[in-house]
C-alpha cells in the first residue's frame, strides 16, 4: 500500500510534459470534479430522502429552505455534467497525441471503464430529483435495454427492480450512486494514475520531424507542476461555482408515470444512441453498433502500428490533413443523411419483403461498414498514402464527430413527437 502511495505522484517529471497544450491538465480536471462531486454529494445526502414520495419534496426543500442548498445542488450538477464532458477530451486527447503505445495500452483500456464508470454515476444520479425530466428520462434509457434479444426484458426489469420506474428503481439508483460507483470510480481512478506513474510520467511530447526516446530534463513536481495543478484546480472551481449561481440545476414539476412529456429524451451522453434508434433496427441502435464501438476502442493500443508516434498531435502533418477531411466529411455527410433517412429514405416501405432487423439493420449497418472497410484498407492506404497510424486516426475521428453530430441532432433539433425542428421553433 505505501508503494501505491508513493508512486501515484512523481517527485520529478519531465519538464517537456509541463506545457499547457501537450495535456490541458485534462486529467486533473476530471479527477477534481470526482472529488467534488463526492463533496456536494454528501452533503445533499444529509437533505435527501429516496422515497418516491419524498424525492421531490426533500429536493425542493434543498433549493428553498437550506442554506447555499441551491448552490451545492448547483455544483453538483454542473460538476456531473463536466465531468463527462472533460472525460470524453481527455481520451480525445490521449489518442490524438498516440499516448495510448507500449508500455500504456492497458491503462487506455483502464481509461475506457473509468469513463463508463462516470456515465453510470450520471446515469444513476439523474433520476434522483423524481421531476418529469428526470423520470421519463431513465423510463426512456431503462427502456432501451428490452430491445437486446433473449434477455432485454429480464436486464430491463433487473435495472429498475421490476417491470415500471418506482420505490426499488430508486433504492437501486440511490445506492449505485452514493456508494458503489464512488468507491469504482476512485479506484479506478486511483489505478489510472498510478500506471500512469509507473509508466514513468505523461508521454513526452515531440515533433513531427523528432525522433522517440528523447527526453527534456526532468524538474522537481513541486512546485512546477503542483502549482499548475493547483491554478488549474481554482479556475475550474471558479467557471463550476460561477455556472451554479448563474444557471442553476433543472428541477422540472414532481414525476407523473401517467403523463409523458412529447418529447421524452434519454439523458443527453445516450441522445446519440436514442438518436440511432430513429434510424436503424433497434438491435442495432441500441446494442450491435455500441458494442462494436466499443471494442474497436478497446483494441485501439492493440493494433500492430508503422511506428511509434507517441507524443506527436495528430501523428504527422499529413495526419492532420486526413484527421480535418475526415471530421469535415462527417460533419457534411451525416445531417444530410438524417435528413434523408427523416423525409426520404424509407428502407422497410421500400423493401417490403425483408424483416426490419435486415432492411432497417443488417442492411444499411453492412453498407457502412462495407464503406468504412474500403477506405481502411484500399482508398486511404493506397490512394491518399495513408500509414496504419493514419488510418486508424482518420477512422476514430469520423466516428467521434458522427456520435456528436448525432447527440446533437437529438439534444437541439428533435421536437414533439421526435420530429426535426430548429431548436428556436418553426
Amino acid at each position: 500500500m505505501n508503494n501505491f502511495l508513493l508512486h501515484v505522484r512523481p517527485v520529478r517529471v519531465s519538464e517537456g510534459t509541463l506545457s499547457l497544450t501537450h495535456t490541458f491538465g485534462l486529467g486533473g480536471m476530471a479527477f477534481l470534479l470526482i472529488l467534488v462531486m463526492i463533496g456536494t454529494g454528501t452533503l445533499l445526502m444529509f437533505g435527501y430522502e429516496p422515497a418516491p414520495g419524498q424525492a421531490y419534496t426533500s429536493i425542493v426543500a434543498i433549493e428553498r429552505a437550506t442554506r447555499f442548498g441551491g448552490l451545492i445542488r448547483g455544483v453538483h450538477h454542473w460538476s456531473a455534467n463536466l465531468l463527462v464532458v472533460i472525460a470524453v477530451l481527455h481520451l480525445l486527447r490521449v489518442f490524438f497525441t498516440s499516448a495510448f503505445h507500449p508500455p500504456r495500452q492497458f491503462n487506455w483500456v483502464i481509461g475506457l471503464g473509468l469513463f463508463l464508470g462516470i456515465l453510470a454515476a450520471n446515469f444513476t444520479g439523474y433520476l434522483l430529483p423524481w421531476d418529469q425530466l428526470a423520470y421519463w428520462a431513465i423510463t426512456i434509457s431503462t427502456g432501451m435495454l428490452s430491445y437486446i434479444p433473449l434477455v432485454g426484458g429480464w436486464a430491463r426489469n433487473a435495472v429498475r427492480g421490476g417491470p415500471e420506474i418506482g420505490q426499488a428503481t430508486l433504492t437501486t439508483f440511490y445506492a449505485l450512486h452514493t456508494t458503489v460507483l464512488p468507491v469504482l470510480v476512485l479506484l479506478l481512478a486511483s489505478f489510472h494514475f498510478w500506471r500512469v506513474r509507473k509508466a514513468k510520467g505523461v508521454v513526452q511530447p515531440r515533433a513531427i520531424d523528432e525522433a522517440p526516446g528523447a527526453e527534456s530534463p526532468r524538474v522537481l513536481a513541486l512546485p512546477h507542476l503542483l502549482l499548475r495543478e493547483f491554478v488549474a484546480a481554482l479556475v475550474l472551481l471558479a467557471v463550476v461555482v460561477n455556472l451554479a449561481a448563474l444557471v442553476p440545476a433543472p428541477l422540472g414539476p414532481a414525476a407523473n408515470p401517467g403523463m409523458s412529456p412529447n418529447p421524452a429524451k434519454a439523458p443527453w451522453y445516450f441522445m446519440g444512441i436514442q438518436e440511432l434508434l430513429l434510424h436503424f433496427d433497434p438491435l442495432f441502435a441500441v446494442l450491435l453498433l455500441p458494442a462494436a464501438l466499443l471494442i474497436a476502442l478497446a483494441a485501439v493500443p492493440y493494433l500492430r502500428y508503422d511506428e511509434d508516434a507517441s507524443g506527436i498531435w495528430f501523428v504527422s502533418r499529413h495526419g492532420r490533413a486526413l484527421a480535418a477531411r475526415a471530421a469535415l466529411l462527417a460533419l457534411l455527410v451525416i445531417p444530410v443523411a438524417v435528413i434523408l433517412d427523416e423525409y426520404v429514405i424509407d428502407l422497410p416501405g421500400w423493401l417490403p419483403w425483408l424483416p426490419g432487423a435486415i432492411a432497417n439493420g443488417l442492411l444499411p449497418a453492412g453498407v457502412i461498414g462495407v464503406s468504412l472497410w474500403l477506405a481502411a484498407r484500399w482508398w486511404l492506404p493506397r490512394r491518399a498514402g495513408a500509414t496504419r497510424n493514419e488510418v486508424v486516426l482518420t477512422a476514430v475521428v469520423f466516428l467521434a464527430v458522427t456520435f456528436a453530430v448525432l447527440t446533437t441532432v437529438g439534444v437541439w433539433f428533435r421536437g414533439p413527437g421526435m420530429a426535426l425542428t430548429w431548436p428556436w421553433g418553426s
